[in-house]
């Protein structure tokens, strides 16, 4: 039988979130620091390391929730009807994903593509993610030789392939959503099926 969690260890976890939320809004992701979050909550070190092992298991939890409310805002939005109209709907998402270089690597390490062995709150949205690009794609004017679940992690697949090659000195002239358009293009619509 688990024990239930006392009020107070709940308490103490969400004013650490909340800590940490307010440093991140004032400096970013990347330089939000334990020192200053447990400063901030009233709490020792070890405290936060009670609730979290590290840093990153902070930045998943608070970065998978904030994907987690922009697939909500994606989920409430109309099927796209091409392929521009949905890299427009994907556009604050992925803005999100590459605000900052930091972010985007933590994302990429909890995905699941780091063969981590824990299910995380980024991880849980890439899957979420597929379902609601699949979700749109079922009826929309594309391709219908694969299942919408298989366009859909092209879908996914491609923005990753897109965000990555914004942070690349080599590959970075193009703007990612030009890039991405031009790859969905190529997978949805082959021969220009769904113009």
């Amino acid at each position: 039988m688990t024990k239930p969690v006392q009020k107070r260890t709940l308490i103490t976890r969400r004013n650490l979130i909340a800590a940490a939320q307010e440093i991140i809004a004032a400096k970013g992701y990347q330089d939000m620091r334990i020192d200053e979050v447990v400063q901030k909550a009233g709490v020792a070190k070890g405290t936060f390391f009670a609730h979290f092992p590290d840093k990153d298991a902070l930045m998943d939890l608070m970065i998978g929730a904030r994907i987690d409310a922009e697939l909500d805002k994606l989920a409430q939005q109309d099927a796209p009807t091409s392929v521009g109209e949905l890299v427009t709907h994907l556009r604050p998402l992925l803005g999100f994903m590459t605000q900052e270089r930091y972010v985007f690597d933590v994302i990429l390490r909890h995905s699941g593509a780091a063969a981590r062995e824990e299910i995380g709150p980024i991880a849980k949205t890439f899957s979420r993610q597929i379902s609601v690009i699949a979700d749109w794609l079922a009826d929309g004017p594309f391709r219908k030789d694969i299942s919408p679940h298989l366009l859909a992690d092209g879908v996914q697949a491609f923005a990753i392939q897109a965000m990555g090659l914004q942070f690349c000195a080599i590959h970075n002239g193009e703007p990612m959503i030009t890039r991405l358009e031009t790859y969905l293009d190529a997978w949805l619509t082959p021969g220009g099926a769904a113009a």
